[in-house]
């Protein structure tokens, strides 16, 4: 007992100086905080429900994944049976009750359009199933179906993206910490603390961002335009802006340039009107391709699309080179800068609708605040208290190390940079318990050996000893609870299970090491005092 190797005490002495030195930011004020070197900017941060900000619930349609997979494929399909030089003829693609046929032309290629298209199916995740069955009906017609199982995929896989995007965009507002998970098979719940106002958060999140270039059809009749006919190739899209007054336009359906060839966007301001725009710039096969569309269409308009409606659509004087273009389309500051922000961080694959969103103000959570840590004094005080009443000297060494616990907890959630939900204020609670729990165990471990009239030291090395297999077992099954409760939780349960994690292992060195440690310095002074 009395042998505490030396390189143990150093190690345990830099752990305690590392952890007052990690969790001293927490407390700083915010100038204070940004004046720290960067290895020390870690902090704890607080949650929605103890800083305050906005809920919001996002939800899609798997309806609209279910179209946006048929024209893919539609798309797919003809590209496929037009490829090479024994190009397969076919009649108009109907998308009808959720299906897309076709009829083959000359019924000897209808075994070969079969094979051409089922390669373009893929597996549906783990389930053995296809996307789509392809099957002939009639002879010469060619169905393609869609399997739930390929439905269910492409939508698991639309929600994984648009998370990604949603954090993207989030992060590129500046928001510090937002927490954006997943809900069931078709929900995102996003929570951006410290966000009083949700509405610009909405309206960020609600863009699309589907951004397309294409030609406005010049020969179709305004007259039929204006009653939602357009001509063939063509298709009609909303403008608000028309300077015509005409709210539609004909547009081409061919698409010159997608948004998905953008390397970057920023918000800017005309040179010629000053007016807020949007300055965007192309990867190098999007700037070829503009390049080349433009330079064939010289002084003939063309329409910028966002979402299906249609921003603006600037006659192309001379051929834009170069792979950069300007979007208009009387914007303000804010609105171009959203737009670019939200073209930066990719589109979504499918639109999002808000179904629930509240706020949580800064008076709520500052009370939150307030309690918690009144229960923690509290709690923190009692435990203090009754140590150090039914233990004495070795109560001061638990209440040491409990002291040492609370400062290396918030110290690694900052390492970690977790945040501070009011479950987890409940974590850290109870990990005050769980590490008395062990002081406790080793304590009374020791009484009953000091009964039995062994010597002192080995009264203590034996106490320790037993007392540590009890810990070890009980707080192994507290970690596999807390494992489970963050695998299957989420939210304010994954906080918790956090805390409670951290806690666990602090609470197991502070009790097991530094207590041990100071008992061992106090036993080299007295080898021969009453213990307990």
């Amino acid at each position: 007992m009395l042998d505490f190797p030396r390189w143990k005490i150093w190690l345990v002495v830099t752990t305690l100086i590392l952890g007052v030195v990690f969790a001293i930011p927490t407390f700083l004020s915010e100038s204070s905080y940004n004046r720290l070197p960067s290895i020390l900017q870690a902090k704890v941060n607080l949650g929605l429900d103890l800083s305050g900000g906005s809920h919001i619930l996002l939800e899609a349609n798997p309806a609209d994944i279910a179209k946006q997979r048929l024209e893919n494929m539609e798309t797919q399909v003809r590209t496929e049976l037009r490829r090479g030089d024994s190009k397969i003829a076919i009649g108009d693609i109907s998308r009808k009750d959720g299906r897309l046929s076709f009829m083959v032309r000359d019924p000897a290629q209808v075994d070969a359009a079969v094979e051409r298209i089922r390669p373009l199916t893929q597996g549906a995740g783990l389930t053995g199933q296809r996307d789509f069955n392809v099957e002939v009906v009639d002879s010469s017609t060619v169905v393609l179906t869609p399997t739930q199982a390929g439905l269910d995929n492409a939508v698991d896989q639309a929600m994984d993206v648009a998370k990604e995007v949603i954090d993207r965009r989030i992060n590129e507002m500046g928001t510090r910490e937002p927490t954006i998970i997943r809900q069931g098979a078709n929900r995102i719940v996003v929570q951006v603390p410290g966000l009083q106002d949700p509405g610009e958060l909405k309206d960020l999140l609600g863009k699309t961002a589907k951004l397309e270039f294409k030609l406005v059809d010049y020969t179709a009749d305004p007259a039929e335009v204006a009653q939602g006919r357009a001509p063939v190739g063509s298709e009609i899209l909303p403008y608000p802006n028309n300077p015509t007054g005409v709210p539609v336009i004909a547009v081409k359906r061919q698409v010159m340039v997608s948004g998905e060839e953008l390397t970057d966007a920023q918000q800017g301001f005309d040179q010629q009107n000053n007016q807020p725009v949007v300055n965007i710039r192309f990867n190098g096969a999007g700037g070829r391709k503009f390049g080349r569309v433009t330079s064939e269409n010289v002084n003939r308009p063309f329409a910028i699309i966002l979402d299906g409606t249609v921003l603006s659509a600037p006659n192309i004087n001379e051929p834009i080179l170069g792979g950069s273009a300007q979007i208009s389309g009387n914007f303000t500051v804010k609105s171009a800068d959203q737009l670019a922000i939200a073209l930066r961080s990719g589109k979504l694959p499918v639109a999002l609708t808000v179904v629930e969103e509240r706020t949580v103000g800064p008076d709520l959570g500052a009370d939150s605040i307030r309690k918690g840590i009144i229960a923690c004094v509290i709690g923190t005080s009692a435990v203090l208290a009754f140590m150090l009443v039914t233990y004495g000297r070795f109560g001061v060494y638990a209440n040491l190390a409990l002291i040492v616990n609370i400062i290396l907890i918030i110290a690694v959630m900052a390492m970690l940079n977790a945040t501070l939900t009011l479950p987890g204020i409940a974590g850290f609670v109870l990990t005050i318990g769980a590490a008395v729990d062990a002081n406790v165990l080793i304590n009374e471990r020791i009484r009953e050996e000091q009964r039995r009239g062994r010597p002192i030291i080995q009264t203590i090395e034996t106490g320790y000893r037993e007392a540590s297999r009890a810990i070890f077992d009980a707080n192994i099954t507290n970690v596999i609870a807390a494992a489970l409760m963050f695998y299957f939780g989420s939210g304010p349960i994954k906080g918790f299970a956090v805390v409670l994690t951290i806690g666990i292992v602090t609470s197991v060195f502070t009790a097991v090491t530094v207590s041990r440690m100071l008992v061992s310095f106090w036993l080299r002074k007295r080898p021969t005092e009453l213990v307990i």
